[in-house]
């Protein structure tokens, strides 16, 4: 049982070192995969659209790092900058949505790359914590159960 937790154990701790050290790289390919999903939005119901409309509409941004981004994709010939980027839904025609200028006074202004990742950063802390109960429950479990072997051994030898 020892074996079991000081082995889930170095898991955790690997991971949490892994996360640490790649959160750069983490960071850059999120950034570069909502670049992608900003390029790939349509108005069919696929993952990535859906994953962008919740992104924007949650967080109360527009596009990776401002509403212009969306100047730059197929979709905003067709239709302007999404509804998911509205500021009030009642208020957003498609024909400001088309229109740069008068867009920019009935979305979020703000880019999504940095709100998503300056709400994880805000949340690391949570996590880290919640991480750091967990690794001190499994050490106390190794503890205790290394003092049960020795125990059930000890007690074995004097029992013969």
């Amino acid at each position: 049982y020892a074996m079991l937790l000081s082995l889930i154990f170095l898991i955790v701790l690997v991971a949490a070192i892994v996360g640490f050290v790649f959160r750069h790289e983490i960071k850059t390919n999120f950034e570069s995969n909502l670049n992608l999903a900003l390029k790939d939005y349509n108005v069919t119901a696929d993952r990535h659209s859906e994953a962008v409309d919740t992104i924007q509409r949650t967080l109360h941004c527009c596009g990776v790092q401002n509403y212009s981004d969306w100047e730059r994709t197929e979709y905003f010939g067709q239709r302007g900058i999404p509804r998911s980027c509205c500021k009030n839904q009642n208020d957003c025609s498609e024909e400001d949505l088309k229109d740069p200028n008068k867009a920019k006074l009935k979305v979020f202004v703000d880019g999504c790359f940095f709100l998503v990742t300056s709400t994880m950063e805000s949340k690391m802390s949570v996590v880290a914590g919640i991480s750091f109960g967990i690794a001190c429950f499994q050490l106390i479990g190794i503890i205790l159960s290394c003092c049960l072997s020795r125990y059930i051994t000890n007690n074995q030898y004097e029992m013969v």
